[in-house]
């Protein structure tokens, strides 16, 4: 490995390179090629105790981190072979978690290098038998030698064929990084080679081949806390065993690496881009995406019929999307051309308008019934709010007990990360899973002890000796003093989960002062937008 990575910012293509953050350069090549190959003769292809602990402690995180979550296509998913998932990717660590964990079977996972060498994260890592992956970007730059990047890639590479073949679904990337884009970066060919090679394992033992899974990951806003996700799975894409050719079963069926026919990997890149591409926003730009949007819900009130969840706000707005952009041929979409900017009459208002709205933080939704101005506060969606509000403030005090380390954690490596902001909620993520396996234990004997010195206090006011529940001996108020300690690891997640609602009420607090607080002139050009939109509207 040399000393002094090349300074290489484009690739082959001319294209811009990945930045590589501090972590991502720093390849440790002993650690890689020590990475645990996974198992598949059990459930899961790594610890079957630390896997589903995982899964388990991930969705509990993800039900607080995230305000809404839908998934849908379920029932298309073929259960009965490996599903190799491919999605877009902008939002780090987020990404590959929403697919693994709506998904009914157990994943073997591969990921940038450094996932399986980083401090804590990488024993899990380790643990779950994520195969690590060298980037082209790590590559030209000089992070390591092409032997020693074939060596750790063509083994991963087998691997997660050789787990696909045998079942187990699996997600992998092929733009290669997580992006800020509004549309697709070019794709890298890893996913489909990988594809291809489980297929010809699975053709070689006689079992069904798999399936290439498309899958649309839609974030309302990816970097905020308590937003919304859609985990959208498409109808597969499925390889005929005739594309297969006898000679790359041969090949894997002897456990070697071997690249499948270039024209086979590039026609199946290509139809997945095709399938992928209408699952982003797939736009030339975020302004124009948020147009899109504004105009879903308007179209949507002019029809009585408001959109009530986040999948139904991205599904109206694919629908103008459809609508409204100029044709873009198949092998446009393929080569990667620049999506063509719309040009109809209609967005130049719908960009004014949500541009108004987007910089006080508010959308669509904030618009009243006819869509002409902003809606004002309604009193009856208060009261659900305002019942679950002494329960909430109750909690407060040991929500910020247990939690304010991790909040300190999680925002100081969110905000001082080099990786950019879809690095920004992974580490929100990680703050949260590590604290709570780290911190919580701490913090409840930090609890005993603050008990311990106002246990008189404590005694008045509950009216009996707690330590004597189980009976008068030492024996049994250490039994009781134990008890407590497991009894307020539920009551802290229950303090984080009534605190993610009172969090909730707040911003909806606030975006009812924003609507109030509207200024007049730009609301005077937020009324005249909406009204030639609709002027607009009516020629559709």
């Amino acid at each position: 490995m040399s000393d002094s990575p090349a300074q290489v910012d484009t690739d082959h293509r001319g294209e811009d390179l990945p930045v590589l953050s501090k972590s991502s350069a720093n390849l440790q090549i002993d650690k890689l090629l020590s990475t645990p190959m996974p198992s598949f003769d059990g459930t899961t292809p790594g610890s079957f105790f630390w896997s589903n602990f995982a899964y388990w402690i991930s969705r509990r995180i993800l039900a607080v981190q995230f305000r809404t979550s839908e998934v849908t296509g379920i029932e298309t998913l073929p259960l009965d072979r490996g599903n190799l998932c491919c999605a877009w990717h902008t939002n780090g660590l987020m990404d590959p978690l929403q697919i693994v964990l709506k998904h009914p079977n157990h994943f073997l996972m591969g990921g940038r290098h450094d996932l399986v060498t980083r401090p804590f994260l990488g024993w899990w890592t380790r643990k779950l038998a994520v195969q690590p992956v060298v980037r082209k970007a790590e590559l030209l730059r000089g992070g390591c030698s092409e032997e020693e990047a074939t060596q750790i890639n063509g083994r991963s590479l087998m691997m997660l064929a050789t787990g696909i073949s045998a079942g187990f679904g699996c997600v992998l990337f092929p733009e290669g990084t997580s992006h800020h884009g509004s549309s697709l970066l070019r794709f890298k060919t890893g996913p489909f080679r990988t594809v291809f090679a489980a297929a010809a394992l699975a053709k070689a033992n006689e079992q069904p081949i798999p399936a290439l899974i498309p899958v649309g990951l839609h974030f309302r806003r990816r970097d905020h806390f308590r937003t919304d996700i859609w985990v959208e799975y498409d109808s597969p894409l499925e390889i005929q065993g005739d594309e297969i050719p006898n000679d790359l079963v041969a090949a894997v069926a002897q456990g070697d690496w071997v690249e499948p026919a270039a024209e086979n990997v590039y026609a199946l890149r290509d139809a997945l881009r095709l399938k992928l591409a209408p699952l982003t926003p797939n736009t030339h730009d975020w302004d124009e995406y948020h147009a899109l949007h504004l105009l879903g819900h308007i179209e949507a009130q002019r029809a009585n019929q408001p959109l009530l969840s986040w999948r139904e706000e991205v599904e109206a707005a694919r629908t103008f999307r459809t609508l409204l952009q100029p044709p873009f041929p198949d092998e446009k979409v393929i080569d990667n051309s620049e999506l063509p900017v719309i040009t109809h009459p209609v967005i130049t208002p719908a960009k004014a308008a949500s541009g108004l709205l987007q910089a006080q933080q508010l959308d669509g939704r904030d618009l009243n019934t006819s869509a002409t101005d902003l809606r004002k506060i309604r009193p009856l969606r208060s009261i659900p709010k305002l019942v679950r509000l002494p329960l909430s403030v109750a909690l407060l005090p040991l929500f910020l007990f247990c939690f304010i380390p991790q909040m300190a954690l999680g925002r100081l490596l969110g905000d001082s990360t080099d990786e950019g902001v879809d690095a920004r909620t992974s580490y929100h993520f990680l703050a949260a899973m590590f604290g709570s396996l780290m911190l919580w234990p701490f913090m409840a004997l930090g609890a005993l002890g603050i008990e311990h010195m106002n246990h008189d206090s404590v005694e008045l006011l509950i009216g009996f000796d707690w330590y004597s529940i189980y009976g008068a001996t030492s024996l049994h108020e250490t039994a009781a003093r134990v008890t407590f300690l497991f009894a307020l690891m539920p009551c802290f997640w229950l303090s984080g989960r009534t605190s993610a609602l009172l969090w909730d009420d707040w911003c909806d607090l606030q975006r009812a002062l924003r609507r109030l607080r509207f200024n007049k002139t730009n609301r005077q050009n937020l009324r005249g937008a909406l009204k030639s939109i609709h002027a607009e509207m009516n020629k559709l």
